[in-house]
């Protein structure tokens, strides 16, 4: 049985199915006396079929400073729980910002580990990676999107990353085109009702959930190795990456990577028919 030492508790909640609620974070619910949780309506209807009788405060990217004072008193003198919405705490939340400041005060951290939906999508893509990177939600423009992708991306490596389902398909195609079309992953709504977990081509995927719904998960497999592309690919792929406002530098840098094509002949011809000579 577990000793309720005074403390900070960060507790994973189920991202569905109920049934994933364990034993000891329901118990964790129990022993507190404060909960902090972005959506208090959510987590209080899980706290409250827990059995708990904690006080239960909001923690968002807008108060998070203004409330962790209150969060770390209550941990001094007794359970304190941060819990999230659905999975695991301080991941792409802000969450991470109290558990930072209690490490600061000197004050106990126990994980109460459970669902998280990182963990979820990575055990059911089957990409056989030596590298899992986590990229949390990537940036909203596309010019930004891409740079961040090829930033992270390798052969080496499977990217991870959270989106809105209205830009999944945008995210997708961004994969397909910068990326050589890798295999990727959707988990959509896990656990749910409706759950759906899809492999296949980033190109495929863009097309099947243009119009997708619920929360999702994406897992781009590792980048397809390129060989050496002929002048026309290389130059429509630069062509492509100053529409999406890169950088000529940086666009002619990553074009020579993917094609193989001569990096100093890609700058040159930034400055073609179409070019702005942008540095």
């Amino acid at each position: 049985m577990t000793a309720w030492h005074p403390g900070l508790y960060v507790v994973a909640t189920p991202l569905g199915n109920l049934e994933d609620l364990s034993p000891r974070a329901k118990a964790a619910f129990q022993a507190a006396s404060l909960i902090a949780a972005e959506d208090t309506r959510v987590t209080g209807r899980l706290a409250r079929a827990a059995g708990s009788t904690a006080r239960l405060i909001s923690l968002t990217e807008f108060n998070v400073r203004e409330r962790t004072p209150e969060v770390l008193a209550a941990a001094v003198e007794g359970v304190a729980v941060l819990a999230s919405d659905a999975g695991t705490p301080g991941v792409s939340d802000p969450g991470a910002r109290l558990v930072a400041a209690a490490h600061a005060a000197g004050v106990r951290v126990v994980p109460v580990p459970g669902p998280s939906a990182l963990a979820a999508a990575v055990s059911v893509a089957g990409f056989d990676s030596a590298v899992t990177v986590f990229a949390g939600f990537l940036p909203r423009k596309q010019g930004e999107r891409r740079a961040r992708l090829t930033e992270l991306a390798g052969p080496d490596r499977m990217v991870v990353c959270f989106e809105s389902p209205g830009r999944v398909a945008a995210l997708l195609t961004d994969a397909a085109e910068v990326l050589g079309d890798p295999e990727a992953v959707v988990c959509r709504e896990l656990t749910k009702l409706h759950e759906e977990v899809v492999r296949g081509r980033a190109s495929e995927l863009a097309t099947r959930f243009r119009d997708a719904r619920g929360e999702v998960t994406v897992v781009i497999g590792p980048a397809e190795p390129r060989t050496a592309g002929s002048h026309a690919d290389a130059a429509a792929l630069l062509a492509a990456f100053r529409r999406a406002g890169a950088r000529r530098s940086a666009a002619a840098a990553e074009v020579a990577r993917l094609t193989g094509a001569d990096r100093s002949a890609l700058y040159a011809l930034w400055d073609g028919p179409g070019g702005d000579g942008e540095a």
